[in-house]
């Protein structure tokens, strides 16, 4: 379903410690934790004895001791001790993954590690500029199909309805989205022109009465959305407008990372950047908490979604002109996925 050359998150960076944490990447049941330098590593979660996940067992030095009968693994799977007997069998190890801590995320790369090249990670700046401000909420595990929600970011007609107090409005539906692709990414845009802002926006931006909007949406494979979002003045939108010179400006960069677990579920690890109001406790409250609150939203109609089509498989489904990114992103998934097997 989801190629395995490819690079995903595991975890957060602040997630990850000197304590084993168990997480399972495209069915691959993995464990990380941190070595004595800071460094992060990735191990099969299955110690090659009697099978017990190695995350029931302890960090010691750089390496990883099994909890049942003590088999001692260093970071690259390697066994190093067999409690009771000096010589270790050959075949005595495990598998290890590449990662790489970037963007204040741990990077696994689930496929052949010769082929894990650090430079294919996303670049994700706005997490690191200075001129940014980066809202960090905790990973939610949901029970869907990771690539519902790559749908849900790709077709922005849901913030009307789904959205309706918070970030929605109803401007989007009336605007025909601009749509633009290459082999392994996919852009949708929209602007909405002197109407009033989400509620949201209006707040955080004092803006009085209509406002110029920008949504736009890009996906990278496999499995990357970022939104693009935010208002100026009347008269500084739109394609040749001059966003800078706006005496009001709300500009904001929203991540969506979901890593497949198994089929039917996720993690789903997402962040907010914004260039605006980088001191102000109340905006970080509203990124922090009121925005979160707006993913619940969306994470109520996935799992729902989910559900219903895990029951009725071969249940008719009707597409629109607001499909036409989502099943372009899928396509793109799919032709990688199909080129590994």
């Amino acid at each position: 379903m989801y190629p395995r050359n490819a690079w995903y998150v595991a975890a957060w960076a602040h997630e990850l410690g000197r304590e084993p944490l168990a997480r399972k990447i495209l069915g691959d049941d993995v464990v990380l934790f941190r070595r004595l330098d800071g460094a992060p590593v990735a191990l099969e979660d299955q110690c090659c004895h009697r099978q017990l996940p190695l995350s029931l067992g302890k960090v010691e030095g750089d390496c990883l001791r099994c909890g049942y009968h003590g088999y001692r693994f260093d970071a690259s799977g390697a066994c190093v001790e067999i409690p009771g007997q000096d010589a270790i069998p050959p075949t005595a190890g495990i598998r290890s993954y590449a990662v790489v801590e970037r963007w204040k995320w741990i990077w696994i790369w689930p496929g052949d590690p010769a082929l894990a090249d650090p430079a294919k990670i996303p670049d994700l700046w706005w997490c690191d500029h200075p001129d940014w401000t980066f809202t960090k909420p905790a990973m939610v595990p949901l029970a869907c199909d990771a690539r519902l929600i790559i749908d849900n970011v790709l077709d922005a007609t849901h913030l009307t309805y789904v959205h309706a107090s918070s970030i929605g409005s109803g401007g989007l539906t009336e605007v025909t989205p601009i749509i633009e692709s290459g082999e392994r990414h996919v852009r949708v845009s929209r602007w909405v022109l002197d109407r009033p802002p989400p509620p949201m926006y209006a707040k955080a931006g004092n803006f009085e009465g209509n406002a110029d909007r920008w949504a736009a949406v890009e996906f990278r494979t496999p499995s990357v959305a970022i939104n693009f979002a935010g208002c100026v003045d009347v008269g500084y939108g739109g394609p040749n407008g001059d966003l800078g010179a706006s005496p009001r400006r709300v500009e904001l960069v929203a991540i969506s990372l979901p890593t497949p677990s198994t089929d039917v579920s996720c993690y789903y690890f997402f962040g907010f950047c914004r260039a605006f109001a980088h001191d102000d406790p109340e905006v970080e409250r509203m990124f922090s908490e009121v925005m979160v609150d707006v993913f619940r939203e969306d994470f109520v109609i996935l799992e729902a979604q989910q559900r219903r089509m895990s029951e009725r498989p071969a249940a008719r489904r009707v597409s629109t002109i607001n499909d036409r990114a989502s099943f372009l992103a899928r396509g793109m998934i799919e032709r990688l996925a199909a080129a590994e097997r």
